[in-house]
């Protein structure tokens, strides 16, 4: 049984025992494992009709879940102290190389996003997705709370200041979902309703402000979620083709390898960032309930591990990562089915790519060090 709890006596306080499970020890939250492993390899079967049963599409993406799990192995051996004396370093080497990719970074499908390493191209604001929670985190876990004026101004700049460096490059997604990791790091330390309702009112105020900073492929990506069949064969093919896709899928599905929107390359980006509408074609509404299950269940168990974390930081960061998690791939779901505009935000451990999924799972990797490194509870 993947969860049975292998006992280890430590010594003996006062008379009470302390335990600790073989899970523990190493350093992993089996629940958790055992979900992600579930989740990545629904995600492997799935892409595997979606690439038109491409062999070396799924080798590539078996190497990125190795890399990605060695890598949350690893960062769960790490200690939330240490985790949190870190924060400031990951945070500066972070924003250094987001100014560096606006200089000498790599351009890719009309985007200066990455950094060109030889071996690998490297993306700066995967790493900051990770770095502005753990430096806000570590800041509040310092400074007495609830949040001051000066604070928020404070911490407001360490959000925005990555967040504007990756909109010019330009990646407004991921500029989007930097802010909501920084944010919600704010929102779970306890930040005025009043100030976060005057936010909400002043981002509306701007929004026709914005429209004239937006490039224009963006606008055309807001006027197509807004009426699609403006140009059905052209900005708006992608999410007709993707309501096609899940619309002829039904309560059952036309059964794995069947799909005829992927496999006939009607549907676009079928193994990226629309992998979620191949599910719906071939699954049908059961499995891409089935899906969002699995989803919701690693956000129920990242809640727990935030509820019974030991101390400020600790919450603050898993709380983060957890809410980041949930948004992620509700855009993403949000996107294939037409509630949001397009996208390049992909579905978590499902989608095709290596970049987010490492980011993805060295975040689960620090949610299960705090898990794992809380103090033993005596018995």
């Amino acid at each position: 049984m993947l969860i049975r709890n292998l006992k280890l006596k430590l010594k003996k306080p006062h008379n009470d025992i302390q335990y600790r499970t073989m899970w523990q020890y190493i350093h992993i939250d089996a629940i958790l494992l055992f979900l992600l492993l579930l989740l990545s390899t629904i995600g492997l079967i799935i892409l595997f009709s979606a690439s038109s049963q491409n062999l070396r599409t799924i080798e590539l993406q078996a190497v990125h879940l190795l890399v990605a799990f060695g890598m949350m192995l690893i960062i769960a051996q790490i200690s939330p102290i240490s985790l949190q004396r870190a924060a400031p370093w990951l945070y500066g080497i972070g924003l250094f190389l987001l100014i560096t990719v606006l200089i000498l970074g790599h351009i890719g499908k009309g985007a200066q996003r990455w950094l060109n390493l030889g071996l690998l191209h490297f993306q700066p604001a995967e790493l900051m997705k990770l770095a502005i929670p753990l430096v806000i985190a570590n800041y509040y876990h310092k400074k007495q709370l609830p949040i001051t004026f000066s604070s928020l101004l404070f911490t407001s700049l360490l959000i925005f200041l990555p967040a504007f460096l990756t909109a010019k490059q330009p990646d407004l997604s991921t500029a989007i979902l930097l802010i909501i990791a920084g944010g919600s790091v704010l929102f779970l330390a306890g930040l005025n309703m009043k100030i976060i309702l005057a936010m909400l009112v002043s981002c509306v105020t701007c929004l026709p402000f914005a429209w004239y900073w937006l490039h224009d492929y963006q606008r055309q990506r807001v006027l197509t979620f807004l009426n699609p069949e403006r140009d059905p064969l052209g900005k708006g093919y992608h999410i007709i083709q993707s309501k096609i896709a899940i619309g002829s899928g039904g309560l059952f599905g036309k059964g794995w390898l069947n799909g005829t929107q992927s496999n006939l390359h009607f549907l676009p980006e079928h193994s990226t960032d629309f992998i979620f509408a191949v599910c719906g074609e071939e699954f049908g509404f059961i499995g891409s309930l089935i899906l969002i299950i699995l989803y919701v269940l690693i956000v129920l168990r990242g809640g727990y591990i935030t509820i019974h974390a030991q101390n400020t930081f600790s919450r603050l960061i898993a709380g983060s990562i957890t809410i980041t998690f949930f948004i992620s791939f509700f855009i993403n779901m949000g996107m294939v089915t037409g509630i949001f505009p397009v996208s390049g935000i992909p579905l978590p451990l499902v989608s095709y790519g290596g970049s987010s999924m490492v980011t993805i799972m060295a975040s689960f990797g620090i949610l299960m060090s705090i898990q794992t490194h809380r103090k033993l509870v005596t018995t």
